[in-house]
């Protein structure tokens, strides 16, 4: 996620590369890597990074987030924390940092390399409005930003944070299916693609609801309506609300999982 948002942000203009610096654990592999990719300055400075920087970004694994923050709390004084860690709350931060401060929750996901990310954030009562504002242009960079309570943030991430993967899982079966009817796997990716485009820009530029939508494609006793049958005979509707739920519950509880397991060493 660090380098897709890294890209987005550079390939939209909002920061140029020399405004980016990137510090991680001790892969200095890695840095060199993003450095000759993007041009920005990499570094295992952690102190210089927190004290140089308006805002902090966190984008390391959840269960680092103590590693991450041990030896920069000192530190931390008025600058934007931005987390896109999957599970650690507002409160388990504040926990792991020792004192209140300013800090935004953001649930991107993938597509902000392509600058087609759909992103929430939610903030702390410590962060002001100027920040809010800063923070969405950011994400705005990378695709569309929408404001949340940070409860909502589980469902954000059963619905959009990992909607890219049900789309993928979608894409992988219509594939099998188009060559299962004859069709070369080339050109049914092509088609499958380009389906896919339109389909969201008309829902994007209508002011119609999917369902008619949907009806309006399918005629009577047709070829969609046919197709549309059997979806609804295997439970499609059902299976997909059924995996966004489950989602939504699996972040809920990887949050309290991280959250007392975070706390309780910390302790």
């Amino acid at each position: 996620m660090a380098e897709a948002m890294i890209a987005g942000l550079i390939k939209g203009g909002l920061f140029q590369p020399e405004q980016i610096i990137v510090a991680n654990r001790s892969n200095k592999e890695r840095l060199q890597e993003l450095t000759k990719k993007y041009g920005i300055e990499t570094t295992h400075n952690k102190k210089r990074v927190v004290q140089e920087a308006k805002t902090i970004v966190l984008a390391m694994k959840p269960k680092d987030i103590k590693a991450g923050i041990d030896g920069i709390q000192d530190y931390i004084d008025g600058q934007l924390i931005v987390s896109v860690l999957a599970g650690i709350s507002i409160e388990t931060m504040t926990s792991l940092l020792g004192k209140q401060t300013a800090i935004i929750r953001a649930m991107p996901n993938t597509s902000a390399a392509i600058a087609k990310s759909a992103t929430a954030i939610a903030a702390s009562e410590d962060v002001t409005m100027a920040q809010i504002k800063k923070c969405q242009s950011l994400f705005e960079a990378i695709g569309i930003c929408k404001l949340v309570e940070e409860s909502h943030l589980d469902a954000v991430t059963g619905l959009s944070g990992s909607g890219p993967a049900y789309v993928y899982f979608l894409v992988e079966a219509m594939e099998k299916a188009a060559v299962e009817v004859g069709l070369e796997p080339d050109v049914a990716r092509d088609l499958i693609v380009q389906t896919l485009l339109g389909a969201s820009e008309m829902i994007a530029s209508s002011d119609k609801h999917p369902s008619q939508l949907r009806k309006e494609v399918t005629s009577p006793n047709g070829t969609t309506e046919a197709g549309i049958t059997i979806l609804q005979q295997k439970g499609f509707e059902e299976a997909l609300i059924s995996c966004v739920k489950r989602a939504t519950e699996r972040s809920h509880e990887l949050k309290t999982m991280f959250s007392e397991a975070l706390v309780t060493t910390d302790k």
